[in-house]
């Protein structure tokens, strides 16, 4: 496929105007360059023309323009992609951002919500009927590409994944066709798109089961110092393969931030912490959390009952937009002690105050489904681990950045047991391997019928049989 804007002249542009309902931009506009950025500040690209769409009949007529034109495409939902892959360069731009619909049916626990529609944006309207499903812990990252790769949160463990509670999706497909998929209609599709990512079309709905959450909920960080890191790591390998399936449990090392609820000598100094989240009664969530409270020395403990959209909002201030971003993960079986050995040793080599190691503990509702049931990869128990590097813009040593995290995903690399679609940046093909492995030759068949010449493969892309990955028609 071909990336010719010579294509793009004023004639074709005018035309596309008379029959698009939302906004075209082009470089020098107003606007161009406010659209044209994303979550990860270390992305700069330059789209020739940026469509906004205000409905799924626009995203119908952007993706049969770009169709025409053999034009590169990139979809923007919420734009967190760490990759950059909601824009690109000298291609066309669909911007789903301006489609923000949500009906909540609480009657029968359900929502919709248009692809534009941010987490927080769909909590607060679930929450309005103490309704939930699980979601990201960043508020601002878009429903469509959390969901489509696999979905992982505070509510998963009680839940699922968030692909486990997607019931259906409204589909532009690569020629321009709209499909409604679901389990009836469309079910390997469905199927497909519960972890196969962007690669088979633009989700312009999607619709979640939802379930009785809060609206308040028993959680907030607890913090120790780093020679604590151990014997809290240990601690959590052994309770959480026990612990109910009310309570989800996040992990961080990073370099204390500067918070009321740690005292200033800490500042900047290596901490773990454990963020618990329970989603039950409030009084049996104090009951169980109450051993992982007593480990060790915590420099602070501020568990406590706090809106469900607190928890999901908490961490916001620690992922700003526009900050350069540089991530890869593993899949870890176990925390055994060489695995928390390396966690330590790369926070004492840690180069940044915004850099950090994250992880979730998953099992619960998440290894009772069928592997066979989504197209997501690892479901056993176990421990998500992103290795994560920020730094603001001005700092000339990113370089140095990306070594620090390629450095502790190699070290992580013999106890991984693959990785975590979303959490993919620049493996390429072999990244894909791993985190579908033998699923992948079934979402290969898939885009062989929905998208043979890899129309959208700006994404975690997983091409058609007949064309070499990261190539287009």
């Amino acid at each position: 496929m071909a990336t010719n804007m010579a294509t793009i002249d004023a004639s074709s542009i005018a035309g596309l105007r008379a029959r698009f309902r939302g906004a075209l931009l082009q470089s020098g506009e107003e606007g161009y360059d406010e659209a044209r950025r994303v979550w990860n500040g270390a992305i700069d690209r330059r789209p020739a023309l940026i469509a906004r769409c205000a409905g799924a009949d626009d995203v119908v007529v952007a993706v049969r323009f770009a169709r025409e034109r053999d034009l590169l495409v990139s979809v923007r939902g919420g734009g967190h992609a760490i990759a950059g892959h909601g824009v690109c360069d000298r291609g066309l731009m669909i911007d789903l951002s301006l489609m923000k619909g949500i009906r909540v049916d609480p009657a029968s626990g359900t929502a919709r919500a248009a692809g534009g529609v941010l987490w927080s944006e769909l909590d607060r309207a679930t929450q309005a009927f103490g309704l939930a499903t699980t979601g990201d812990i960043i508020s601002h990252t878009g429903i469509g590409g959390l969901t489509l790769g696999g979905g992982l949160g505070h509510l998963m463990r009680k839940v699922g994944l968030t692909v486990d509670n997607l019931l259906a999706v409204d589909l532009v497909t690569a020629d321009g066709q709209r499909l409604r998929v679901d389990a009836e209609t469309e079910p390997d599709l469905l199927w497909g798109l519960r972890g196969g990512g962007g690669n088979f079309g633009v989700a312009t709905a999607l619709e979640y089961r939802l379930h009785p959450v809060g609206p308040i909920v028993l959680g907030g960080p607890i913090f120790w110092p780093m020679s604590d890191a151990p014997e809290v790591l240990r601690f959590v390998r052994d309770f959480i393969r026990e612990a109910p399936d009310d309570l989800g449990i996040s992990l961080v090392l990073r370099r204390a931030p500067p918070t009321p609820f740690l005292t200033p000598e800490h500042y900047g100094r290596p901490v773990i912490g454990l963020v618990p989240v329970w989603a039950g009664d409030i009084a049996e969530g104090e009951r169980v959390m109450a051993p992982l409270r007593r480990i060790g020395s915590p420099l602070a403990d501020v568990v406590r009952p706090v809106p469900y959209l607190f928890v999901q909002s908490m961490f916001d201030g620690g992922a700003p937009h526009g900050m350069h971003y540089y991530w890869k993960a593993h899949r870890i079986p176990t925390l055994s002690d060489p695995v928390i050995d390396v966690l330590v040793e790369r926070i004492a080599t840690i180069p940044t105050p915004f850099s950090q190691i994250g992880g979730w503990a998953v099992g619960g509702a998440v290894s009772r489904i069928d592997p066979a049931a989504t197209a997501v990869g690892e479901r056993d128990p176990g421990f998500e681990i992103n290795v994560v590097a920020a730094w603001p813009p001005p700092d000339p040593n990113g370089a140095q950045h990306t070594t620090w995290v390629r450095e502790g995903w190699e070290a992580l690399r013999p106890h991984s047991a693959g990785v975590y679609a979303n959490f993919l940046s620049d493996e390429g093909a072999a990244g894909i391997a791993n985190a579908y492995g033998q699923r992948l030759q079934w979402l290969t068949a898939l885009k062989d019928r929905y998208d043979p010449t890899n129309f959208f493969r700006l994404n975690a892309n997983i091409p058609p049989s007949r064309i070499p990955a990261g190539q287009g028609s």
